[in-house]
């Protein structure tokens, strides 16, 4: 007998995609329903790295502090591109995190669910789904003896996602031509060859014996063991990897010397790339893995993931709450796929630069792109596109910052010294007036909160409309009231203006 169960979303997959959606979504006020088909989760390093535009995110959602508790210890060091010796340079890019965070994926999810779970969404672990219908009201969804229906339902269930495959909707890209084992492990003696503190990609990695591999410490005994073998096709990933098969890899690149003592956990995973075509399916939204996947280079699919969630999650609350104009849900869509083809771009590049055992023209290839990634130029952009920070939304607006992140600026307001950053933890969007050119009888819909500053840096506008995921849909020069520009900006951009 199937139990019932009625919500306004429901999100498959409890990763860090979907877990970080249900915040945003319980935030708003939106019952939200998450579905996890793993009854418990594995404690497995994974995505290990925050980069510095979802830092940002985090940190405006008061989520970074309590990641940054239990970061593992790293050097100050820029960001790879196809670990080629170089580290990225993010300071141009006005960022009060210029640095990646190594943070095991595991401990990104338990944090967010807590907050999830406080700020009021439901999950339910090991309920695996079965079935998907939808109508022009909603979605019903049938899962271990659970049949719930909801408005809309976001797919965040991973490459493999059920509800793609469910849906019957193509995958399109190309498969992957190499295999490569995942393994979190733990040392009962290590060679001088064990890299002793996480530091740039290019130090942790290492070719011998056939393999190409990669050693991050983790503290203490433990290690994220990465390994592979030039040689070695993309057979099947659900062949078992045996305690025999990571001892081999690890003597053979790290010496006999290195004991394996444990295997925590082990996974295979390829190089294939895919983008679903479209990321909504009527009632039915997808995000992370899902949506696209992509050899892991240059720690993006993590990234890309939460990113997804920020994009997504003010627009459908604002949609089920009828907030919305009419084509905001739709622009989840038209902003994120681009950003994720481009990263399935630049990963394809990487591959083809990180080949652990390169031609001769590949070699020549990754020299001369080492000199150019020593060029500030070059540097910069590279490290704008790996970062996040560069990442621009094609909005309507005349104004030069436009579509641009909002940096986070330090401010003054009546209550005193603050950080722009401060002022998204309830996940409104916020109306900033530098200059006092916003009318004081200005009614705004709800969750825009206006506030009246001034800026200690040169911002670039007197007045700017800020989106609950920090890009600036509007902007404002000089100090002639812009009651009308603003009200307009709002009804395309944010919400229903009363």
């Amino acid at each position: 007998m199937l139990t019932k169960s009625t919500t306004e979303v429901l999100i498959t997959g409890a990763g860090p995609t979907g877990l970080m959606l249900a915040y945003e979504l319980a935030l708003a006020g939106v019952e939200t329903l998450v579905l996890e088909k793993l009854p418990r989760r594995i404690e497995q390093v994974k995505g290990g790295g925050i980069q510095p535009r979802t830092a940002e995110l985090l940190e405006s959602r008061g989520l970074l502090e309590p990641l940054l508790h239990r970061a593992t210890p790293r050097d100050p060091v820029g960001g790879h591109f196809a670990a080629l010796p170089v580290p990225l340079d993010c300071t141009h890019w006005q960022t009060r995190h210029p640095f990646p965070i190594a943070i095991p994926q595991w401990e990104i999810e338990e944090v967010l669910e807590e907050r999830a779970i406080a700020a009021g969404a439901r999950i339910l672990r090991g309920t695996a789904v079965s079935g998907v219908d939808s109508d022009n009201d909603g979605v019903v969804v049938t899962a271990d003896g659970l049949q719930a229906r909801a408005r809309y339902l976001a797919a965040c269930d991973g490459g493999r996602s059920t509800v793609r495959k469910l849906l019957g909707l193509p995958f399109p890209g190309r498969p992957g031509t190499h295999q490569a084992v995942l393994a979190d492990i733990r040392l009962s003696a290590v060679s001088s060859l064990v890299p002793q503190q996480t530091g740039h990609m290019s130090t942790l990695t290492r070719q011998a014996g056939g393999y190409w591999a990669m050693l991050a410490p983790l503290g203490g005994d433990r290690y994220r063991f990465t390994f592979g073998r030039a040689d070695q096709a993309d057979t099947t990933s659900d062949t078992p990897i045996t305690h025999e098969e990571i001892t081999t890899a690890l003597q053979a690149v790290y010496g006999h010397e290195t004991t394996l003592g444990a295997v925590d956990n082990s996974s295979r995973f390829t190089d294939a790339t895919r983008q679903l075509e479209r990321y909504r399916a009527g009632r039915v939204l997808f995000g992370g893995d899902a949506a696209h996947i992509h050899p892991p280079l240059g720690g993006q699919g993590l990234n890309l993931g939460i990113q997804d969630a920020f994009n997504l999650g003010w627009k459908l609350a604002a949609a089920v709450q009828d907030r919305a104009p009419s084509d905001l849900l739709d622009s989840y869509h038209a902003e994120r796929h681009p950003v994720g083809a481009q990263v399935l771009h630049h990963t394809s590049a990487q591959r083809v630069l990180a080949d652990p055992n390169p031609s001769e023209d590949v070699s020549a290839l990754r020299d001369i792109f080492i000199d150019l990634l020593r060029l500030p130029d070059t540097n910069r952009h590279i490290a704008g596109l790996i970062s996040g920070l560069s990442l621009r939304y094609p909005l309507s607006g005349d104004h030069p910052l436009t579509g641009q992140r909002m940096p986070d600026a330090d401010l003054v307001t009546g209550a005193g010294p603050t950080r722009l950053s401060t002022l998204f933890g309830s996940g409104h969007a916020v109306l900033l007036d530098l200059a006092g050119t916003v009318p004081v009888d200005l009614r705004l819909p709800p969750r825009i909160d206006l506030v009246r500053a001034t800026c200690t840096d040169d911002p670039g506008a007197a007045a700017l409309l800020i989106r609950p995921d920090g890009y600036i849909c509007w902007a404002a020069d000089g100090s002639a009231p812009c009651g009308d520009s603003l009200l307009a900006a709002i009804a395309g951009n944010l919400a229903k203006v009363p």
